[in-house]
């Protein structure tokens, strides 16, 4: 419980004339005069159930009581009496009366009494100031009117509270002693200018118990406290630790205290050092192969697996050449040797490396050596930095990688080589002979040579001696040459298991020779009709180099005198003069080119003279020409074209395709064959297909067959078919069909000495018909032949509708 205290200040001002009262005046407060005969107010102390008489005033002195008192209530407070003459009502207003908190307090209007209703609480008040007034009965004035404040005295009823009630830290196993690793706030709602609202901390346990860490506690602010330890954090001894922290505030009646849980966790660093325990692998690699595993090296760690102190990080000593790298491998920690550069056994047989291991972050130690008591213990410690490391750390592991003999590829000797040869020069030249060599020690040296990527065949390689000759003249103007250059790919392949191929390269440089001819560049000029001399530019061309070519020797042929010229007569480029006598038109010019070696070629050259004043280019007029005349043509056969399709469209409207009647064939070959003898071969399928050459040759091989047969005989037949050769030429197919058609058939009837004859054969007997009487009978329309059904048979039938059904014929 609490107690309150009661603190009355009030100033008895002069009442009423021949009225008046005395009082005490509160120090710093100021009383105010009162204007005319209105009251005054005066601030004043006056303690509870005190009284001391001075002069006509009453002094009441401070009570304390208890907040949360538990009554019973109401219980009287005190007692305000003022000397006077005149009978007066007392009132009280403020907090705790009208104003929050409601009805703790009331005053006796009559005698002055302040009585206490209901408990207060000190965290929500702390202090209830009022207003006490006195009223005249007689007038119902205020006659005097005091300050009043009730101090509420805090009681220990609430203990220290953690905020937040528990607390996860996490430390560095590396943090030095004496630092801070945890900070912890503290609340308490009692007053804290009293020991009910002031605390103290206090380490209740701390779980586990280690031998190498002691952890202790330091104020750092009113209500902060900070933990601390001295000694080394060892995570391989404990990784987190469980601290209770009481805090008890200082009650003088009770103390009350709370408790609350830190969990700190020690994050695990590089205290212990990794050490290389051994290798496994092959530990040889292959000359000349790259890209692949040699060799595992294995590595033991104390510190915690998986974290940053725990990874290697490997280094290979000695090997400049680069040709190994070493990584990690991110689940068993190994370091994994990979050839990065193929090698030579021929250099060297193996390769021997060293080996380093280190951890990715740095490496630290902390050692206790004393306990003294104070605050921190003694410790030896060393940081692990840039140019700070352990002496003899870290430790060399040596390796050593063999390297196996395989079967290399045989050289060329020089790999380049460079031969030169004039142009021209016969087929079957000897170019060279190639050289190589196979850097086997222990392998057969035994090799051929063949060609590669020769793009225009230019060579031949001899296989066995190496010798080249060349497969063809050599032009040095030929576009597959590149500054006079041809390359050629030539493989030398050995006879080892398996076989290897080197690669080299021939170069053809070919000479020039004076075989080409100079050319104009072009044949067509246009020269503008002048009153005076014109002039244009002409230029020719040699493939062949200096001296073979440029400059050339220009020459003017015919009848030229007074009309062409040329100024200069010798260079690249040389001018062509037009004198003011050449008329317009087309000039056809030989000119005679030399190079600067004499060897000359006549050429035309057509020279087409305008008037320049309604065509700029003469050629460019000349060439339109011809132009507007090619499309002239073309429209003109355009429109013939159209004109025919419309005249053959009309024709097919105009057009009614009608077929009434079956319409015959009246060439004169027709005949139908009457036979009523059956014989061997007449129900034979003849093929669809006999090609022309198969009738001849039946031809050829029975030239003298003549049979008869129903008083027809074959050698009749194949004279009427010569007589139908003017109407068997307009239809070749028909003619070949027809032909094979009936010399097969005279094949298949002939005698049957000649094919053999058979009697006829009775299989079966058919019997007689049978009634059924649960069968209905068919009846079958008795409707006419339709003609239209023979007017849709192709011509070959026709003949024989004829004879069926002559009444439809034409």
């Amino acid at each position: 419980m609490r107690k309150l205290t009661l603190a009355l200040f009030f100033a008895v001002p002069l009442c009423r004339s021949g009225h008046q009262a005395e009082a005490r005046i509160h120090p710093g407060q100021v009383a105010s005069p009162s204007q005319g005969r209105e009251a005054q107010t005066y601030i004043c102390s006056v303690a509870v159930h005190s009284r001391i008489r001075q002069k006509r005033a009453w002094i009441i002195d401070s009570f304390n009581i208890e907040e949360e008192n538990p009554g019973p209530f109401p219980y009287l407070l005190g007692t305000i009496e003022l000397d006077k003459k005149y009978i007066v009502n007392f009132g009280l207003h403020g907090s705790g009366v009208d104003k929050e908190p409601k009805e703790v307090l009331k005053i006796d209007q009559k005698n002055g009494q302040i009585w206490v209703h209901k408990k207060v609480d000190y965290e929500t008040f702390q202090l209830l100031k009022l207003t006490f007034e006195a009223t005249n009965v007689s007038n119902n004035k205020v006659d005097t009117r005091l300050g009043v404040e009730v101090r509420i005295l805090d009681i220990n009823d609430h203990a220290p509270v953690f905020s937040p009630p528990h607390y996860q830290a996490t430390v560095d196993e590396s943090t030095a002693q004496g630092q801070v690793v945890a900070t912890m706030n503290v609340t308490d709602k009692d007053d804290s200018q009293t020991p009910n609202g002031t605390f103290s901390f206090n380490i209740i346990s701390v779980t586990p118990k280690t031998d190498n860490v002691e952890f202790f506690l330091e104020p750092t602010g009113a209500s902060i406290t900070g933990i601390f330890f001295r000694g080394c954090l060892d995570y391989e001894k404990a990784n987190t630790y469980t601290i209770v922290v009481e805090a008890k505030d200082h009650g003088d009646k009770v103390q009350l205290s709370s408790t609350s849980t830190v969990t700190m966790n020690i994050i695990d660093k590089n205290n212990h050092l990794p050490e290389i325990t051994g290798q496994t692998g092959p530990g040889r690699v292959k000359e000349r192969e790259s890209g692949v595993e040699v060799l595992r090296v294995q590595v033991a760690d104390k510190d915690s697996p998986g974290s940053q102190a725990w990874k290697a990080k490997y280094t290979i000593h000695g090997d400049k050449e680069t040709y190994f790298k070493i990584e990690t491998d991110p689940k068993t920690n190994e370091g994994v040797i990979t050839v990065l550069k193929a090698m030579d056994y021929e250099e060297q047989t193996s390769r021997n490396v060293s080996i380093s291991v280190a951890n990715e972050v740095p490496y630290f130690s902390c050692e206790i050596t004393g306990r003294p008591a104070k605050r921190l213990w003694d410790v030896k410690t060393f940081n692990e930095g840039p140019g700070k490391s352990l002496p003899g750390f870290p430790k060399l592991y040596p390796v050593s990688i063999a390297v196996e003999d395989v079967n290399d590829p045989p050289e060329f000797v020089p790999p380049v080589r460079k031969v030169g040869i004039m142009e021209n020069t016969k087929l079957g030249t000897h170019l060279c002979t190639l050289e190589a060599k196979d850097p086997d020690k222990t392998f057969s040296s035994k090799f051929h040579f063949t060609k590669g990527d020769d793009v225009d065949n230019w060579i031949t390689v001899d296989p066995e001696t190496g010798e080249v000759f060349t497969a063809k003249v050599l032009d040095r103007e030929s576009p597959l040459l590149k500054n006079s250059s041809y390359s050629v790919i030539l493989y030398v392949v050995d006879n080892g298991e398996p076989p290897m191929t080197g690669t080299g390269t021939l170069i053809i440089q070919v000479g020039d020779l004076n075989d080409n001819l100079p050319i104009l560049e072009v044949n067509t000029l246009g020269m503008c009709l002048s009153d005076e001399a014109t002039m244009t530019n002409i230029t020719a061309v040699d493939l062949d180099l200096p001296p073979y070519s440029s400059p050339f020797t220009y020459e003017l042929l015919g009848d030229v005198k007074g009309k062409w010229s040329i100024d200069p007569t010798r260079g690249t480029t040389v001018h062509l003069v037009k004198e003011n006598t050449v008329y317009s038109g087309v000039h056809e010019l030989q000119i005679k080119v030399s190079d600067n070696q004499g060897l000359s070629l006549t050429q035309n050259l057509s020279v087409t003279v305008c008037d320049c004043t309604s065509t700029p280019n003469c050629h460019l007029r000349r060439s339109s020409g011809a132009q507007v005349g090619s499309t002239a043509v073309s429209i003109m056969i355009f429109a013939f074209l159209l004109l025919l399709a419309i005249l053959l469209m009309a024709f097919l409207i105009s057009c009614k395709h009608e077929k009434k009647m079956i319409m015959t064939d009246d060439e004169p070959g027709w005949r139908l064959l009457k036979s009523n003898t059956e014989t061997l071969g007449t129900d034979c399928k003849v093929p669809a297909k006999i090609t022309q050459l198969e009738s001849i040759q039946a031809i050829k091989a029975k030239p003298n067959l003549i049979s008869t047969h129903d008083g027809i005989s074959k050698q009749e037949v194949i004279q009427q078919n010569h007589q139908q050769d003017y109407y068997d030429s307009t239809f070749p197919k028909e003619q070949l069909l027809r032909r094979s058609l009936q010399r097969n058939l005279f094949q298949l009837q002939a005698p049957g000495e000649e094919l053999g004859d058979y009697e006829p054969h009775c299989y079966a007997y058919e019997g007689e018909p049978m009634i059924d009487p649960q069968l209905d009978a068919i009846s079958l329309p008795e409707n006419d032949f339709n003609p239209n059904v023979l007017t849709n048979l192709d011509w070959q039938f026709n003949k024989l509708a004829s004879i069926c059904r002559p009444d439809l014929m034409l």
